[in-house]
């Protein structure tokens, strides 16, 4: 789960097989405590996501927050992590 802003969106694509699917680039902004020290976090996110999660996504402006759920992989071949958009919710 990551609390980020949606920075860019890519428009519409779909897979071979017809599945709706949409890259976006999501930035994550918060603090943690590590090593007896308050940390500003921020990392920028390549993300996908697909079917019906990709088509309410396409439709959120750029710079909305939201609470993202999903997964960390690989694409094939690749070494850069992608984050697989699963769900969203407003934050």
């Amino acid at each position: 789960m990551v609390t980020a802003q949606i920075v860019e969106s890519s428009t519409m694509r779909y897979t071979p097989s017809g599945v709706p699917a949409l890259n976006c680039l999501l930035e994550h902004a918060s603090e943690a405590f590590e090593a007896s020290q308050v940390r500003q976090v921020k990392a920028l996110l390549k993300s996908v996501s697909f079917g019906s999660v990709a088509e309410r996504l396409v439709k959120q402006e750029i710079g909305s927050n939201w609470l993202f759920k999903g997964f960390l992989a690989s694409p094939r071949g690749g070494r850069q992590l992608v984050f697989h958009i699963q769900e969203f919710t407003q934050s």
